[in-house]
């Protein structure tokens, strides 16, 4: 009598199992294959920043380090001259590093753009610019008729101490000074004065602080500095 063969069904399971298992892994390969490919292609097309000829000063500044500081009002421009003075400071005595061997950019927008003009523009529009800073003079409290940050004679009573922005000219400092807000500030002068913007925009470019750039915006400056390998600082 025939008997049948039992054995057939799981040589058939057997077999489907062994197609299954070789179908997974070509898939798997393939599909590595294919994650590689993609992850090469993504490396290849790797984002860049486009590059301004405006922006070139930034790479102009000798420097083994690049920093920027962000200053947007009157306290903050006196912290970041602080600030500038203790990365000098403290890259000397813990890294035997001179001051020509950074890079270290105070931007001064918004509020902190005042503190980019020098005392004749102090005197002239003193009210205004006291008030656009929100700053004035520590030891009188009337509105500042010099540049405070660029006198002595303050000492503790300012956040710059003794950092004052010739000082830290000299040590190769230099200033990214807000277009657009300098725009701002000659039409509120102008208004105040019966003057034309245009006029005063030019007194004000033509009475700046030392090294310093005018920039189109101060919050694009920061960002384009950071393009350019400058480590950036938040100081009010």
């Amino acid at each position: 009598m025939h008997r049948p063969d039992v054995s057939l069904p799981f040589a058939r399971r057997s077999f489907l199992s062994r197609l299954g298992t070789g179908l997974a892994a070509l898939g798997g390969a393939l599909g590595a294959g294919t994650a590689s490919t993609y992850a090469q292609g993504a490396s290849d097309q790797r984002w860049e920043p486009a590059r301004h000829a405006e922006d070139d000063w930034y790479d102009k500044l000798p420097g083994k380090h690049r920093m920027i500081l962000d200053a947007v009002s009157g306290q903050g421009a006196g912290d970041a001259l602080h600030f500038a003075s203790n990365v000098l400071t403290t890259s000397k005595s813990g890294y035997g590093l001179d001051s020509g061997d950074l890079a270290v950019v105070i931007c001064l927008r918004h509020g902190a753009t005042a503190v980019a003009f020098n005392d004749a523009m102090w005197a002239k529009y003193s009210a205004s610019m006291s008030a656009r800073a929100k700053l004035n003079d520590p030891k009188t409290h009337a509105p500042a008729v010099v540049n405070v940050y660029n006198s002595t004679e303050y000492g503790g009573l300012l956040p710059n101490g003794s950092a004052t922005i010739d000082a830290l000219i000299k040590q190769g400092v230099h200033f990214a000074v807000c277009d657009q807000s300098t725009h701002g500030y000659a039409g509120g002068f102008a208004r105040s004065t019966d003057g034309k913007a245009d006029a005063v925009y030019k007194e004000l470019t033509s009475n700046l602080i030392g090294h310093s750039h005018m920039v189109p915006s101060g919050i694009v400056a920061v960002g384009h500095a950071q393009e350019r390998g400058y480590a950036y600082a938040y100081c009010g």
